[in-house]
Formats: C-alpha cells, structure tokens, sequence
C-alpha cells in the first residue's frame, strides 16, 4: 500500500513537471502589432556614396515596411502623415526643399514621429537651421578612412542595439560642433585607436517636440551596412523612433 502511494506521488509530480511550459524568448514584436513603416531619403545635391544601392537593400531587409525614395514631393503634411519613422541616409549638399517642405518635416517629427540620420545626413542642409539642431550637428571633415575602435558609450539606451566595443573599417567623421550635451551621446570613436585625443561622438539620440531623433555617423562602406553589428544599430534605432 505504501509503495503505491509512493508511486502515485511521484506519477502526479511528473506531471505537474510536464505541464509547466518552458520559457520563451521575448519576441521582438507582438503578433499583430502594426510594421513599423520608415520613409527612407536617399537623395543628394552633393558627394553621392557607391553604398546607397547597399542601404537601401539592407533596411529593406530589417522587417520593417520601408519605402525608398529620392522625391521631395513626398516632403508634405499628407505624404508624412502614413509614416512612423523619416530616415535621411546618405543624403548629402543643400536639397531643393521648398519652405513648406522644410516645415512639414519639422512639423512631422515635432508632432510625434521619428527621425533618423545616417552618415551624410550631417552634410546636409546646411542653410536649414532647424534640420540641424534635429539631426544634432553639421559635418566638419572627415580625417580619418581606416580602422579604429568604436567605443559604446550608453549600452542600456534602446537605441544602442550592441553592448560591446567593435573595430571596423570606414570614414570616420567630426563635425562642427561637438553635439555633447543638447543629445545623449551613445557611440563614440576611441580616440586612442587612430592616434588621437579628444571627444568623438559618433552616435546620438535626442527629443525633439513630441518626437524621438537619432543620428549614427557611420555607413561609408557597404560592407558597414552589411555588418550584423551595424543593423543591430539601425534596428535599434528604428524602433525607438517610432515609439516601439
């Protein structure tokens, strides 16, 4: 009887084993939340970079529902109103966007959106003061093209996406005025690694009205767009934008 008793003891206990389900991983997006929907401006009045076809591509690959353009046109209150997120890449020199242009992406981003700016989206729009203080800063010059260590300045930020330094290749920008302190600085470049010192900020983000900024100042080369560790940044960022 009591050997019985025993084994019907352990049987139950087996089964409540069983029926505890295992942990899952957080998926990165409940079902039947809504894509991300990224309008992306790859349009230049100047340098014109050989990774544009690459960009493109590769946030096109990220999940979200992007749609890539060079027409200004689509700069108005109606054409930003079924975006989440604005993402200049590579864009570069003074765009021809007409005054009401100019405030319906103002208005857009201040009015709750997100916006984005990857590499040359700092040379860009110089003469549009209002675009510069959303994308952070206005390109200087560019001193070094090599290899160097990128240090993460604030991994716990949500638009970081990677925790770990990294070294890689590209064209590794400073700019005008250093942006530290109207933004928080999430990547800088490791001073130390191209034989320099100072305060290299390469990645931001900020508030801007009711709407979220981030600015990432690599991207030269397609093979940075095709590096798992800089589409980690751009998912990142994409989703902090919007809101996500």
């Amino acid at each position: 009887m009591r050997q019985a008793c025993l084994i019907l003891t352990l049987a139950c206990l087996c089964d409540c084993k069983q029926a505890s389900p295992a942990p899952t991983a957080p998926t990165p997006q409940a079902a039947g939340t809504p894509a991300i929907r990224v309008l992306m401006l790859t349009a230049t009045a100047g340098f014109r970079h050989d990774s544009i076809a690459t960009a493109r591509e590769v946030v096109n690959s990220l999940g979200f529902t992007v749609t890539t353009t060079e027409d200004l046109n689509r700069f108005s209150t109606a054409g930003l109103s079924d975006v989440d997120v604005i993402m200049f890449a590579l864009t570069s020199g003074e765009l021809p966007f007409t005054a009401a242009q100019r405030a319906a992406l103002i208005d857009a981003v201040n009015g709750g959106k997100g916006f984005i700016g990857i590499h040359s989206a700092t040379d860009t729009l110089y003469e549009f003061p209002d675009y510069g203080r959303l994308v952070g800063a206005y390109f200087k010059e560019h001193p070094w093209t090599q290899q160097a260590r990128v240090l993460v300045e604030d991994a716990s930020h949500p638009a970081t996406g990677i925790r770990d330094a990294f070294t890689l290749e590209e064209e590794f920008y400073t700019f005008r005025d250093n942006p530290r302190g109207r933004v928080q600085v999430l990547l800088r470049l490791d001073a130390a690694s191209v034989n320099t010192t100072g305060d290299y900020p390469l990645a931001w983000a900020h508030s801007f009205g009711s709407g979220r900024a981030y600015y990432n100042a690599l991207g030269h080369f397609p093979a940075t767009w095709r590096d798992a560790r800089f589409q980690s940044q751009l998912t990142a960022a994409i989703r902090w934008t919007a809101g996500r």
